[in-house]
């Protein structure tokens, strides 16, 4: 997803979030009709507009306001009792979809602030440098590093945290341009989200179109390539022509002082969360033994003591603190405002709490709209108007996905409840499961780190407002705002216009008779 790969046999993400799944649950009734349920997604998505765009004011906290006044307002357009209204937020945020995301954003935060705090930015410049790759071709580097990242581990969510916390302040140094890095970020989070047998995306994709897992992945390959050789050529061009910040300071002393090449040993951390990943394990047990690898490296090497991994601040007539004072985790502070608990391990998950809330409101929002009707008018409008011949229906399913995932912005989450409208559409004009589940997944794995409000575009820049506190030289003003980096996501445009024209040319088009699936996904 988003993605996390849950890899559980019990927790079947297509079982969840369906439009309708569950008869006896009461639909709600609006003032002015089925339409009036979007209102709360759609106040929302204007009010983000204005924010993040028009006012160029990326705060979160001012998201989660706007989420909060539309679900509220929204109420009032309630016919009779508002329980049902009240109730159906609960029942959107407690959405697994929803809640697999936000614990997947944490461990990645945790894991990325272990290795930033180790030094692996460091050695990050000290290898683009001896490697001889500057700012120009930093970040098409950055694009294929965070491919195969993603592809190994599922998770897209996770890999952009990680990769705007490492990537994204040795690519300032090297005199990257910072917009085309979080794009490059992105579009590698998209290409592995898109392709990973391991990602949630993936999976429900196969699952809600009847199609085995493998057989989807190996009839993906066309059209994910297609867009990435020419995103990658994309980054190469712009990279020369853009130019990089500057900083401020002297570059070729801050790279000095930064580069250090024990920070390499990292590589290692990352690679034991890839290769637990691709074994078939749970995400959350890959980032956890990535994270234990990463503790032993750093207080093994000295890159990081216990008390810079976490350290309980307590006041000095607290009961134990004298006693166990000779702990390297246990500090006693004279000030009370110091009491607490700091470190890298809660650094890194305390930075997407505010992201959390957010998530949650909004998936809320959109099951607000799911019970409300406003999304059956919207699918149902559009199978009986626009899928009128079997191009029309692919550029229907097309626009269908992107316009779900414009609303329902955890695309795992966009992706089960538009899968079986897709499957509708599809088994209309006799498409396989394989070439449904490839349209399906292709524009929900791009938009979903496009659209300012996007959960993989959120979840990125919530770890890039962590850095300035990181490094001295590192301010606000340098870095991206979700609005500013919408044309650059290159993977991401590029694979819906891959889409758009397999749909408008017939290529890659496949039939029931063609070929079918050998067996149904199943997690």
């Amino acid at each position: 997803m988003s993605d996390t790969n849950t890899n559980s046999p019990s927790d079947d993400p297509a079982d969840s979030f369906v439009p309708g799944s569950d008869d006896t649950e009461p639909r709600i009734s609006f003032y002015g009709g089925r339409g009036m349920s979007a209102f709360p997604i759609a106040f929302f998505i204007v009010w983000a507009i204005f924010q993040t765009a028009l006012w160029r004011v990326s705060s979160e906290g001012g998201l989660i306001v706007g989420i909060l006044i539309g679900l509220i307002v929204g109420m009032f357009f309630v016919r009779g009792d508002w329980a049902s209204y009240a109730n159906t937020i609960f029942e959107g945020m407690t959405q697994p979809v929803a809640v697999t995301a936000i614990v997947a954003w944490i461990w990645a935060g945790m894991f990325a602030q272990l290795l930033q705090d180790g030094g692996f930015v460091g050695g990050l410049v000290w290898l683009a440098d001896a490697a001889g790759i500057g700012g120009a071709l930093f970040p098409a580097a950055t694009f294929v590093l965070a491919a195969l990242f993603t592809t190994g581990i599922g998770t897209g969510y996770g890999a952009a945290v990680a990769f705007v916390t490492l990537f994204f302040p040795a690519g300032l140094l090297l005199g990257a341009n910072p917009v085309l890095m979080f794009g490059a970020i992105l579009s590698g989070a998209i290409f592995g989200d898109n392709l990973a047998p391991v990602s949630d995306t993936t999976i429900v994709s196969a699952v809600t179109q009847d199609s085995d897992i493998g057989g989807v992945v190996a009839s993906r390959f066309k059209y994910v390539f297609i867009a990435a050789i020419v995103a990658f050529a994309g980054y190469l061009v712009a990279g020369s022509s853009m130019a990089g910040l500057d900083i401020g300071v002297d570059a070729t002393a801050i790279l000095a002082e930064e580069s250090e090449t024990i920070g390499l040993v990292h590589v290692i951390s990352m690679a034991v969360v890839i290769g637990t990943a691709i074994a078939g394990r749970h995400i959350v047990e890959a980032i956890s033994w990535g994270i234990v690898t990463a503790i032993v490296a750093n207080l093994s090497l000295g890159l990081m003591s216990v008390g810079e991994i976490v350290t309980f601040n307590a006041p000095p007539d607290a009961p134990a603190a004298e006693p166990l004072s000779a702990l390297p985790f246990l500090t006693i502070v004279d000030d009370p405002d110091s009491v607490g608990v700091t470190g890298s391990l809660l650094d890194g998950a305390a930075g997407f709490f505010e992201l959390a809330i957010l998530v949650l409101l909004i998936i809320a929002a959109a099951q607000i709209m799911i019970r409300g009707g406003a999304f059956d008018a919207i699918l149902e409008w559009s199978i009986d108007t626009l899928a009128t011949n079997v191009r029309n229906a692919e550029l229907t399913m097309v626009g269908s996905a992107a316009l779900i995932n414009a609303i329902i912005t955890i695309n795992t989450a966009a992706e089960i409840a538009i899968g079986p409208y897709i499957s509708k559409i599809g088994e209309r004009f006799n498409l396989n499961g394989y070439r449904r589940a490839n349209i399906l997944d292709g524009q929900t794995a791009a938009l979903g780190y496009i659209f300012p409000w996007s959960g993989g575009v959120l979840a990125g820049y919530s770890a890039m407002q962590e850095l300035p506190g990181s490094y001295d030289w590192l301010d606000e003003g340098m870095l991206v705002t979700p609005i500013d980096v919408v044309p650059f996501v290159f993977q991401g445009w590029l694979l819906v216009a891959v889409f758009v024209i397999a749909a408008l040319t017939g290529f890659g088009r496949e039939y029931v008779t063609d070929r079918e699936s050998s067996e149904v996904a199943r997690l």
